[in-house]
């Protein structure tokens, strides 16, 4: 119980003592001393909401910052002017305040065209500008080493418009700015970011800053009249709300336009009344990213008391995101001037000239200007509105969150970081992930309209204008594009190939397009040009497309789009035709190639030495003089060729051999046949020339069709000028032809497939088709530069391309005239047969004959081998022998056995002495004995000089069978 009571009063005891210090410490830190520091405040009518908000912001950062610092020494303290919204009264302002109160630094001012000057005040005075809302990016040219952005510049948010853009597929948009340096300064940033995700900028709508209702009217009732439906709106909340307010008058924000605000009005958006939110319902918004920080939202319980305490007839008021930077940069400020330290915060007088009839000869020079500079430089702490440091001069905060107007405010759709583009939810610690222009990475978004589905961005002008489709008047191949008068006056119709193309496209859109044909004609309705002022027309605004048989082209391409091409491509050449039947005395060598004719030459020759080199030991039809055995060898294997060999072949391999050589002489003569058949009686025509420059050096004359390409193109490829002759339509073109050049026509007509297909379809017998000579891209119809219709068509001809439609049409226009009384023959470089069509044939016989020939050699040398193994001989005259044995018969062979046993003994010749012995009766086959082996007798070739292996020895013989010298 004691021990109970001692604790308490230790506790109360402590307790005490810890009162006691505080007192002291609370009584010593307000007796301490501390040194004022005067810092100038320029803003706009500071009687406004807007204004005291920010007001209210800047002392709450100083009372924060001196409360968690209560050991400072230095006291900022404020000077605050009214620059009514005025250049010069801003200026004016801040000349006061660095003269008259001297101050160390200034807050503000507000918009970018009175920073301008302020900041030239600041330079000479060396008077830090520290601008909480002036975000112009033509301040950063300044370069003043005095001036310092707490806000983020208007530049880097183009990035995330252009992403948003691109992420939706738009290819135009219109910024809609203020006129003057706030608006204009962020313009060449945002059209070159654009232009970077090919998007175009059709038209720049500057609104002047002190534009009336009328003037809004007027300047939105000519953007209603374009065909842009995206809208990029850069200016200030006070102007921008008047334009959205008259945009909804005008039943503008519906679901076929887009609405993308930039930072100026969307970092603004929870300080607008609520009829302003109701007309920008549906727009998009790229706003300054703010973390929702615990900080943030206990400050912003803290600043809605004091303010309402402070201020009882503003109700409902908002921070907005340059009020959280007024506060970061009241707090920085306080910071650095802090830093810096007790010196002297004085102002150093300038000499002047006493003859000086301005003031600013007067003012003088802050002695502590650089070191403050130098502090606010290196400043960097956690504020809430992020990270909060300065890199030349700049605030670094690159991070944007987009939003969606919904209702009574904004939704978060996703967000945007250089490093990674667009981001669904905000990873802040991904900084090397791939860059996303996907829309998927987005929230869903309700578009103007309260509709969910994306708008295309663009539009047919809602002033009841139709589509000006230009069309040519053409006299010939009508069957392209006619014109005809209407049946009322002044009215025509259109027919034609190309027209039910581009109907049949412009019906598959998935949207409504009205238009009217219009032709490109003189008042009597003679044509007015030719197609490349009809294109030319186009890019002068003067027609909305082109529907006609137009080649895309190079060089037309860099003054309008082209859709993809719905015909062939190619410029063709077309002349007549020659009867070049039996005109030629060696035209029975065409039908095979020069290198068939001479590999079948080779293989006769071989195949006649192989049934030679197989018979010639046992067939007798292949012996006697050596021309007798050349000519039956060739005669054998020539006669092939018609089936007429009258020789007998006996062995096995030669039968063989012959076999399949009959089987390719049959192949190659009735391929021949054939093909010299088809050249005698099916390809009777031939062209007249075959290429272009046979033309040039002939000096013919050419046609085109009158108002074509071709005629500049043909000059290019060294055409003489004089030698072009234009024709209008395809039955001048077939008298032109018909004359020849000589006779006032021409030898050649060039033009584009599609033209020339059809002009053959009326006269496939008589001319015939050269090419493609040049290389083109077809037909395709053409459209303003950077139309948005062009992407949308050419998948809608694609689909017409590629379905029953393009057949019907072509039914429609073509097939009438695709019929013609003779059959049109086909021309080719070269009908003969060559060799690789018979390449595998003349293998086969290659191997079996080869092989043929190894499984002779291989029985006859095993058969003789005792001769090639003889000793004390030379190589040369054991190749000798064997060639001697191979020319001799082989009297062993069935074909002579029947000759040997009539005779009824064989004879041997030893030496000088002959034996005779008579056959055995007894036995059917007489047998000749056999000659005396190397072996047996090699023993005596050193006493016998008669010897078969001596010098001058020979080998015992059978009769009709001698063995060789060696």
């Amino acid at each position: 119980m004691k021990m109970g009571k001692a604790t308490n009063l230790f506790g109360s005891f402590f307790f005490l003592v810890c009162l006691s210090i505080e007192f002291s410490l609370v009584v010593r830190g307000q007796n301490r001393t501390t040194i004022p520091v005067n810092v100038g405040v320029v803003l706009d009518d500071l009687d406004s909401p807007n204004t005291k908000v920010w007001l209210s912001c800047i002392n709450l950062g100083l009372s924060d910052f001196y409360t968690s610092r209560g050991s400072s020494t230095t006291r900022l303290a404020l000077s605050i002017r009214d620059s009514r919204e005025d250049v010069v009264d801003a200026a004016a302002a801040a000349f006061g305040l660095i003269k008259n109160d001297q101050v160390q630094a200034i807050l503000g001012p507000k918009s970018s065209m009175q920073a301008n000057f302020v900041i030239e005040l600041g330079d000479k005075a060396q008077v830090p500008i520290i601008s909480f809302s002036a975000t112009s990016p033509s301040l950063t040219s300044i370069r003043s080493s005095y001036f310092f952005r707490a806000a983020q510049n208007d530049s880097p948010q183009v990035k995330a418009i252009s992403a948003v853009v691109q992420a939706f597929g738009w290819r135009e948009a219109v910024p809609i700015y203020i006129d003057n340096e706030y608006g204009q300064g962020v313009i060449p940033y945002l059209v070159d970011a654009l232009q970077e995700v090919q998007a175009r900028v059709p038209y720049r709508s500057a609104i002047p800053p002190e534009a009336t209702d009328d003037q809004l009217v007027a300047e939105l009732y000519k953007l209603m009249t374009m065909q842009t439906r995206v809208f990029i709106v850069h200016m200030l909340p006070s102007l921008g709300s008047r334009l959205f307010a008259k945009a909804q008058e005008m039943d503008m924000l519906d679901g076929d336009y887009v609405w993308i605000m930039a930072s100026g009005m969307t970092n603004h958006l929870t300080t607008m009344n609520a009829s302003v939110i109701n007309s920008l319902q549906g727009a998009l918004g790229v706003k300054t990213y703010v973390p929702q920080t615990k900080e943030l939202v206990d400050f912003r319980a803290r600043w809605k008391s004091q303010f309402q305490k402070d201020n009882p007839t503003i109700i409902d008021a908002e921070l907005d995101v340059p009020a959280l930077w007024a506060y970061d940069a009241a707090f920085a400020l306080a910071m650095a001037v802090e830093n810096v330290g007790t010196k002297n915060f004085g102002f150093e007088k300038a000499n002047a000239s006493t003859n000086s009839s301005t003031d600013l000869e007067y003012f003088g020079v802050s002695q502590n200007g650089p070191e403050l500079c130098q502090s606010l430089s290196s400043t960097n702490f956690r504020g809430l509105s992020g990270d909060f440091s300065f890199v030349d001069g700049q605030l670094q905060n690159s991070v944007f969150e987009l939003v969606n107007v919904i209702g009574n405010g904004a939704k978060t759709i996703g967000f945007w970081k250089p490093q990674s583009g667009l981001e669904k939810k905000l990873n802040l610690t991904n900084t090397n992930g791939p860059y996303s222009t996907s829309k998927s990475n987005l929230a869903p978004i309700l578009w103007p309209g309260d509709s969910p589905s994306v708008p295309k961005g663009w539009e047919i002008p809602t002033n009841g204008k139709k589509l000006r489709v230009g069309v040519p008047v053409i006299d010939g191949f009508a069957e392209f594009v006619k014109v005809v008068p209407g049946p009322s006056a002044n009215t025509t119709e259109v027919f034609g190939f190309c027209i039910d193309v581009f109907n049949a496209a412009m019906a598959g859109l998935p949207y409504a397009v009205t238009y009217d044909f219009i032709p490109f004609a003189k008042p009597d309705g003679s044509s007015a040009g030719s197609y490349d002022d009809l294109v030319q027309q186009v890019f002068l605004g003067n027609f909305d497309a082109l529907a006609a048989d137009t080649t895309i082209r190079a060089n037309r391409s860099l003054y309008v789009d082209f859709t993809l091409p719905y015909t062939e491509s190619g410029v063709v050449m077309v002349v007549s035709m020659k009867d070049g039947k039996g005109k030629s005395a060696w035209i029975f060598l065409k039908p095979l190639t020069w290198d068939l004719w001479l590999t079948s030459l080779c293989f006769f020759v071989f195949i006649g030495f192989v049934v030679w080199v197989l018979e010639h030991r046992i067939n007798e039809e292949f012996r006697g003089p050596p021309s007798h055995q050349i000519g039956t060898s060739f005669w054998f294997s020539f006669s092939t060729m018609v089936f007429a060999q009258r020789e007998k072949v006996v062995s096995n391999l030669a039968r063989f051999v012959v076999i399949v050589w009959v089987f390719v002489v049959l192949i190659l003569t009735q391929s021949y046949t054939a093909s010299l058949t088809s050249l005698l009686t099916v390809q009777q025509l031939q062209p007249t020339f075959s290429n272009l420059s046979d033309l040039i050096k002939n000096k013919e004359y050419i046609g085109y069709i009158e108002g074509s390409f071709v005629h500049d193109l043909l000059i290019q490829k060294g055409v003489d000028p004089n030698k072009l002759r234009p024709y209008k339509s395809s039955d001048e073109c077939h008298e032109f032809l018909t004359n020849g050049s000589a006779n006032g026509g021409i030898a050649a007509a060039i033009d584009e497939t599609p033209n020339m297909k059809l002009f053959l379809a009326k006269y496939c017998s008589k001319y015939t088709m050269i090419g493609p000579i040049f290389k083109t891209d077809g037909f395709g119809f053409v459209f303003p530069k950077g139309s948005p219709l062009v992407p949308d068509v050419s998948r809608a001809i694609l689909n017409v391309t590629e379905g029953d439609a393009m057949k019907e049409i072509e039914n429609k226009w073509f097939a009438g005239d695709a019929t013609c009384s003779d059959t049109k023959p086909t021309i080719s470089d070269s009908n003969s047969l060559g060799l690789d069509s018979f390449r595998g044939l003349f293998l086969i016989a290659g191997v079996s004959s080869s092989l043929s020939l190894i499984i002779f050699a291989a029985t006859f040398c095993y058969r003789h081998w005792h001769m090639v193994m003889t000793t004390g001989a030379s190589a040369w005259k054991r190749i000798k022998v064997m060639l001697r044995i191979f020319d001799q018969k082989d009297l062993s062979s069935h074909t002579f056995r029947k000759t040997g046993s009539q005779d009824g003994k064989y004879m041997y010749n030893a030496g000088s002495v002959a034996t005779s012995v008579e056959a055995s009766p007894n036995n059917n086959s007489t047998r000749p004995p056999s000659p005396p082996s190397p072996e047996s007798i090699g023993h005596s070739n050193h006493t016998n000089p008669h010897s078969p292996f001596s010098r001058e020895g020979i080998l015992p013989v059978v009769v009709g069978q001698e063995y060789p010298e060696m």
